[in-house]
Parts: C-alpha cells; structure tokens; sequence
C-alpha cells in the first residue's frame, strides 16, 4: 500500500499547485487528502482536519452530503452533460427559475459557466456590449475598489487591485480606475464604518463624473472585499452605489462569488441593502462545493439589449461544459437544503455562537479589528517585526496543520468562513483550537 510520503513526492514531481510559490513546498506540508465527512477531511494516514474555510469557501453544507451525493447519483444515470447550444434540460431551467425567484424575479436571466473567474468576465462583456448595441460605443471603461480581487483572468485581473496577483500581467492588461475602499477598518478618529462608507462613495462619485458617459459598469464585492483579508463595509455603501450607478447611466456588477449563497446573513449580499444589482455573479458556494459552476443573473433590459435578428448583436461567448447538468442539479440539492432546513434563520444563530467563542480577542493587545459578517468572523494579528510578519500566514497555516485545522490566512488576516453544518461543540473547538495556534504562532 502506497504511503502518505509517496503521495506527496508524486505530487510535488507533476501537480503544479494553484496560488502556490512551489518551493515553499519543501518547508510546508503538502497534505494528500483520502476522503471528507462532515465538517472534517481526511489525510492519507487517517488525521482529520476542520475544514474552517470551506475548502476555499466552497463547501456549504459539508463534505459527502448524503442529499447531494443523492442527487448526483440519481442526475448520473440521467444526462451527464449536452450542449447548451440549440439544447437544454431540465437542471438548468429549474435552477434558473429558482434563483429568479429568490431575487423576486428582478434579475430573471442567467448565463452559465464553470468559475468565478470566468463569471467575471461574462459581466464585463455584457455590460461592455449591451451599451454598444444601445449605441453608447463610448462606455468602454469599469470602475473597481481599492483593494478589489475578482479572478485572474485576464479580463476580471483589470479589475483586480490585489498587486500580488496583478503586477506580472500588468502590461496585458485594460486598467480600470480604482476608487477608495469602504473598508471599516480605514476609520479615522471619531468615524464609524458608515461614514468611512460614505467617504469612499464620494470617491466614487468623483470618478463617475470625471468620467461620466465613458464607464460601462463598476464592480464590487458587496458587504466583504475577501481577498484583501476580509475588508467589510457597511450596507449603506451599496445603496449609494446603487444610486450614483443610476444617476450617471451605469451598470453594478455585485460580485457574490464568495459573499452569495448565505455567507454574509441574506441568501444574496445585495439583500442586505434591499438593492439588486444589473448583474449578480455567483460561483463557489451554489454547487455545495461539489462541481465548478458559476452563472452571472442579469435583468431583462440587459437581455432585451441583444435580442435581435442579427447575431452580431447576440452575445456570443460560450464554453463546452455551459450549464452542465451535473453541476447543476448539484446547486439544485443545495438550494433545497437553504429552503427545508430554513438555512439562513440557522446561520443567524451559529453567527452569534462563533461572536461569543471569540468574544475574548476584544480585549487582546496582540489583535486589532475583529470583525464579522455573517458567517464570516476574522481579526488581524498584531506583528511588528517585518520578517515575522511577512511569514505569518505560512506559519499559522502550519501550526493550524497540528491542531487539526485548515486555515489559511491571508497576510495577517486570520479568518474563518466554516461549512454551515457546524454544531455548537464544533464551533467551541474550532475556537479553542485557532486560539491555540495564535497563541503559538505569536510566541
């Protein structure tokens, strides 16, 4: 029987990890998984790890769900996959319909993909050619905020501000103007998130003026910027967005890729507002966590834009697995899941157990803005010495590796995003067990 090492040699020999500098590698542990249940993963020699990050916010509901094993099982003896091009199936149209209604039909039409990413860039070249094909060619520009990650394809790196990711593509790309952040930690004295909000709004406004009849579409995460190391803002920045996007004639692109299904208190981020957006791209959760897909909603003005006799005017981007049934029929189990087992008023309850488990890092002089949203709790690590601090999210990830945890913070950012599956015992362990890693990490 093959070992845990061999697995690991054998990986390292051929697998070129994603987001990895690959020679880290040879001081950090690459853990070759077996199996999952539940909240936990399992490696080859049989530990367990909590995954408190959802496997890279992914996973929903737990790893081997029996509802949607089932619902795969049953999907596989039925269609695997076709062709949405001249075809269709009932998966598709069902989740469509579905997700339509969960925004009371004011964004009615989805188009699918199978990443974030991918998502993105479909957002982009609609809002891009729907106001072409209305004639307004010159609204060619998108609007980002500071500190903004939205993949790292080539279109959605534009509208990307994260430099670890951006600054070797630089030169391929068409840059978008970067306005401030409405991050809450960025208050001055005497200011609360709403006017740090505010503030970042009138950035925003300034832009669109200096701009105005040349930007096609500003895009953001909404409520929580989570690859800056889980940036939150307050509601009141959407609704002002929403607002000033009306005001100057341009498309919002809400980027739920992360914050959508439930993660942030509402099934949608933008319900939190009580505003939708023009487009609404999701991605990682609405599977479960179990196959790549991802789908951008739009609104029936933006469909009617390209329904036309001409197929210049039609939107013309596709990929083979479009609206695969597999997937589909995965986010399908997983949207009744949210709907019978009455999801988010549950999330509600277990955000507030993991606010108690983590009540004492108030008070922590080695911590400084704990913050949370939903069912996404984070705080950022107090470390003065550059060298330590530019290998802490190395470390903690190793030590966490010890504890039975998978954790990966970003920078000095400690986060934990869970499967919604956790009980309260789970949640007091998954605090004791990340205090003793902090406690290690800052000795």
């Amino acid at each position: 029987m093959e070992t845990q090492n061999n697995w690991v040699t054998r990986s390292l020999q051929h697998v070129w990890h994603p987001c990895t500098q690959m020679q880290h590698h040879e001081t950090v542990p690459l853990i070759p998984v077996s199996h999952g249940r539940g909240i936990w993963l399992y490696d080859m020699d049989g530990k367990r790890y909590l995954d408190a990050i959802s496997s890279w916010w992914v996973n929903l509901f737990g790893h081997a769900n029996p509802r949607i094993n089932a619902a795969l099982k049953d999907q596989l003896d039925k269609l695997e996959h076709a062709m949405l091009a001249g075809f269709t199936h009932a998966p598709v149209i069902e989740l469509s319909e579905k997700l339509s209604a969960l925004t009371g039909h004011a964004l009615g039409h989805s188009f699918y993909a199978s990443d974030g990413a991918s998502a993105v860039e479909i957002a982009l070249k609609m809002s891009f050619h729907a106001w072409r094909n209305g004639g307004q060619t010159e609204k060619q520009e998108f609007i980002c905020i500071q500190g903004s990650y939205h993949g790292e394809t080539v279109g959605a790196l534009a509208v990307t501000d994260v430099s670890l990711f951006r600054e070797a593509y630089g030169p391929m790309l068409q840059r978008a103007h970067v306005v401030a952040s409405p991050d809450a930690r960025l208050a001055q004295d005497g200011e609360t998130a709403a006017d740090v909000a505010l503030r970042a709004a009138a950035d925003l406004e300034r832009i669109l003026q200096q701009r105005q009849g040349k930007v096609a579409a500003v895009i953001i995460e909404p409520l929580v910027q989570c690859a800056t190391g889980m940036a939150m803002h307050d509601p009141i920045y959407l609704r002002r967005l929403r607002e000033l996007c009306d005001q100057y004639q341009v498309h919002l692109i809400a980027d739920e890729i992360a914050v959508g299904c439930g993660r942030t208190g509402t099934f949608f981020a933008c319900e939190s507002a009580q505003i939708w957006p023009d487009f609404l791209c999701l991605s990682k959760g609405i599977s479960g966590g179990y196959l790549p897909l991802s789908l951008v909603m739009t609104t029936d003005a933006v469909y009617q834009a390209f329904y036309d006799a001409d197929v210049r005017r039609g939107f013309l981007h596709s990929h083979s697995y479009t609206g695969n049934p597999l997937a589909c029929r995965a986010a399908l189990a997983t949207l009744a899941i949210f709907e019978d087992e009455n999801v988010i008023a549950a999330n509600r309850q277990k955000s507030q157990m993991i606010a108690s488990a983590f009540a004492g890092l108030k008070d922590d002089a080695r911590v400084k803005h704990v913050r949370q949203q939903g069912m996404i709790f984070a705080f950022d690590a107090v470390v003065d010495d550059a060298e330590r601090a530019s290998t802490f999210s190395r470390r903690f990830f190793s030590a966490a590796l010890q504890q039975e945890l998978l954790m990966r913070p970003i920078g000095r950012s400690v986060y934990l995003m869970p499967p919604y599956i956790l009980s309260e015992e789970e949640i007091a362990l998954l605090a004791q067990k990340t205090m003793n890693v902090f406690e290690e990490v800052m000795a």
